[in-house]
C-alpha cells in the first residue's frame, strides 16, 4: 500500500524535510506523485529507503550512496551483506570502548588496576577524516590557519569557544522552521559565518561548500541534527543563499 511522504517520515523517524532533499537530488524519488501533489512511496520505494539509510549509518556521503544504488551492478543482497560486516565491525569497536568504560569505573573505585594501554583500549584516532575531507576541499591553508588559530587559545578560551558555537547552534535550532531565507535565518547564519572566519579563512564559496557537506556527509548531518531534526540542510540552506546573495 502507498504511503505518503509524512506516513514515512514518521515511520523510518526522519523529517518531511530529508525526503524531499532525497526526491531533489534523484536519490530516492517516490512512485507517485498524484494530481493534488501528494508523493506516494511504494514498498519499493522503502526498500531503497532502507538500503539509503544503512549507507548512511556507515558514513558513506550522499552522492556517493546513490551512485551505488543507482548502478546497474548494485546487488541488494549484496550490499546487505556488506552492512551486515561493517556493522559488526562497528559494535565491536564499540564493545570494546564500553569494556574500557567499565573497567575505568572500576578503576576509578579502587576496585581493579589498569595499564596506561589498557585506558585507551576502543580508542582509534589513526586519521581525522573531517580534517582529511576539508584539507580536500579546500586546501591544506585553510585548515591549517584554524588549526593554528585554537592551538593559541587556552582551555578556558577554547571552552568559551565552544559555548559560543552551541549558543549559535541553538538559535538556527529554533528558526529551522522558518524560510532558511528570512531576516531572522540569515542574521544568525550571519553570525555562523563570522564565527567561523574567527577559526580559519572561509571565503564565500568555501562556507557554501561546507553547508553542502552538512548534508552529504553522515557525520556533520547526525552531530548537527542533535540539535534539531532537520537543522542540518536547514542550515545548508541558508548558507547557500547567504553565499549568493553577497558575492
Amino acid at each position: 500500500m502507498a504511503m505518503k511522504v509524512k506516513e514515512v517520515a514518521d515511520l523510518v523517524g526522519i523529517s518531511v524535510r530529508t525526503l524531499h532533499h532525497y526526491d531533489e537530488i534523484g536519490l530516492l524519488s517516490p512512485k507517485e506523485i498524484t494530481e493534488s501533489g501528494y508523493r506516494l512511496y511504494s514498498d519499493d520505494n522503502l526498500e531503497v529507503l532502507q538500503q539509503i539509510l544503512f549507507f548512511r549509518e556507515l558514513g558513506f556521503p550522499l552522492k556517493q550512496i546513490k551512485e551505488i544504488i543507482h548502478s546497474p551492478s548494485f546487488d541488494r543482497q549484496e550490499a546487505l551483506e556488506l552492512h551486515r560486516t561493517m556493522l559488526l565491525d562497528k559494535r565491536r569497536q564499540l564493545d570494546q570502548m564500553i569494556n574500557t568504560i567499565e573497567k575505568t569505573i572500576q578503576h576509578s573505585k579502587g576496585e581493579i588496576q589498569m595499564s596506561q594501554k589498557e585506558k585507551f583500549a576502543g580508542f582509534d584516532f589513526s586519521h581525522n577524516p573531517y580534517e582529511q575531507e576539508a584539507r580536500e576541499r579546500w586546501g591544506d591553508n585553510a585548515v591549517d590557519d584554524a588549526n593554528a588559530k585554537l592551538g593559541k587559545l587556552s582551555k578556558s578560551e577554547q571552552a568559551a569557544m565552544g559555548e559560543r558555537m552551541n549558543q549559535i547552534y541553538f538559535k538556527l535550532a529554533a528558526l529551522r522552521h522558518s524560510s532558511p531565507q528570512s531576516v531572522e535565518a540569515q542574521a544568525a547564519i550571519q553570525e555562523w559565518f563570522d564565527f567561523l572566519n574567527e577559526m580559519g579563512s572561509y571565503s564565500l564559496d568555501a562556507f557554501k561548500g561546507l553547508g553542502q557537506m552538512y548534508i552529504d556527509d553522515v557525520r556533520f548531518t547526525k552531530n548537527i541534527d542533535n540539535f534539531g531534526d532537520g537543522l542540518a540542510l536547514f542550515m545548508r540552506d541558508a548558507m547557500a543563499y547567504y553565499a549568493d546573495t553577497h558575492k
